[in-house]
């Protein structure tokens, strides 16, 4: 009995210590980061989280990502994704990037919702809406549920749309801009419709204000990281900018970044696809599912220029880039291109 009463006195000081631990930063970078500005976030309880996950039963996995595992739950009678990063490793500052500018995106579609946190956990637990099943990953080149659901031209241009939407309100909405810095497709989650949505602000970061870059460790994923940040560790938007053009890239070829079947100058798929083009070969470099549609007007200039838009983005010179601004109002015009385009061929 008394060992019993232990245990539990145990578990709520520890609670209760990491409730404050973390409780103090989340504030902190709250204040930092928010500037004044209210954020409704729900408090969940350990219990009530271990509880709803039946204690992290792996069946109700959606994904097990390299740092956290997400789960697919019910809070009362909603579906909701619960995210549990590791806790062997150190990822508070990754969690608490997470809850902090996942809070201030409530008021736009294309970022998944925040509800709330849990903070009574070495690493606090994060609680999402529930988007869908799959990742813009999964429907590429992952999972055979969502391939046997092809992505269609139409389709991947509304992802492109959408997303650019995204990033670019990140970078002009606020007086200090948001660098995302890793866009992946493993962030990119879709509902039945393929609706997108933009999760993951672990490694997202404020340019601090009346400076035009900003300075850090050279994180990310590679082959989305711009040579500019690789080489100096200075970034701003335009690695964003680098990052989503490699993200049109996989969108058109529905292929990964690194591929070894292909000949050593075009294992990187930006230089397989500069590579076609210069061949006059284009279609070489666009998914297969896209070319089996078939032709309808417009429709091969329409990938032209999608492609031409990447390449830009994906210049070595950051200057040389767009910005996310310019790249939103040019996937718009090609979205409601193909539209009309694909009306018209119906």
């Amino acid at each position: 009995m008394t060992t019993c009463w232990g245990t539990k006195k145990d578990k709520k000081v520890n609670e209760e210590t990491a409730f404050i631990r973390n409780g103090s930063k989340l504030l902190e970078k709250l204040v930092d980061i928010c500037d004044g500005k209210c954020n409704s976030i729900r408090r969940f309880s350990a219990t009530e989280l271990e509880k709803a996950t039946n204690n992290y039963d792996p069946r109700k996995l959606l994904t097990d990502h390299f740092g956290y595992k997400l789960y697919k739950v019910f809070l009362q009678g909603r579906p909701v994704s619960v995210k549990k990063f590791d806790d062997r490793y150190q990822y508070h500052e990754q969690c608490f990037n997470d809850i902090v500018y996942s809070s201030k995106m409530s008021v736009h579609k294309s970022f998944v919702k925040l509800l709330g946190c849990c903070l009574e956990t070495h690493t606090p637990i994060i609680v999402f809406e529930y988007v869908g099943e799959w990742t813009l990953s999964d429907c590429l080149w992952g999972s055979e549920e969502a391939c046997c659901r092809p992505l269609l031209w139409i389709a991947r241009s509304k992802i492109a749309m959408d997303m650019a939407n995204a990033v670019a309100f990140l970078h002009a909405a606020f007086a200090r801009p948001i660098v995302f810095r890793d866009i992946n497709p493993g962030n990119i989650l879709l509902d039945d419709n393929h609706e997108a949505k933009l999760s993951d602000f672990s490694l997202s970061i404020s340019i601090p204000e009346g400076e035009s870059h900003v300075s850090d460790a050279v994180t990310g994923t590679v082959g989305l990281i711009a040579p500019e940040y690789l080489a100096t560790g200075n970034f701003n938007e335009k690695q964003d900018v680098y990052n989503f053009g490699a993200i049109l890239l996989m969108l058109l070829s529905g292929r990964t970044l690194f591929d070894h079947s292909r000949p050593a100058e075009e294992i990187f798929l930006l230089d397989h696809v500069k590579k076609c083009i210069e061949d006059d070969r284009l279609n070489k470099a666009i998914d297969s599912t896209i070319i089996a549609e078939g032709a309808w007007p417009g429709k091969e200039q329409q990938l032209q220029a999608f492609a031409a838009l990447a390449l830009r983005c994906i210049s070595e010179v950051a200057e040389d880039r767009p910005t996310m601004i310019d790249v939103s109002k040019e996937l718009r015009k090609m979205h409601l291109s193909a539209i009309s385009c694909g009306q018209q061929q119906g």
